[in-house]
């Protein structure tokens, strides 16, 4: 038996990868597109960046554009309480804005 997600998000894989939602393999996707149309130079993906007391936020994206920005992803259907309190210490700790997708 197959369990669903208790948000509705249907893990999705492509290219060899596997995504938390479909919605997450969608933006890889544009990101890839970005990338092949000289748009983005690079990209990271399930970026860890470590908070106090050993708590860990792992980010969906980290994109490198051939501008030289360098933008900050989290692609998210739901978010969570908890969510919302790491992404505040992220930001708070770190000199970083979270771009939800």
């Amino acid at each position: 038996m197959k369990l669903k997600h208790k948000f509705k998000a249907v893990r999705t894989e492509y290219n060899g990868f596997k995504f938390a939602s479909k919605k997450e393999a969608k933006r890889y996707m544009e990101l890839k597109a970005l990338e092949q149309a000289g748009e983005v130079e690079f990209f990271f993906m399930q970026t860890p960046i470590h908070l106090p007391e050993g708590v860990k936020y792992v980010l969906d994206f980290q994109v490198y554009w051939a501008n030289g920005e360098i933008t900050f992803e989290d692609v998210k259907g739901f978010k969570t309480p908890i969510y919302e309190l790491k992404k505040k210490q992220v930001e708070a700790l770190y000199p970083i804005k979270i771009t939800e997708i």
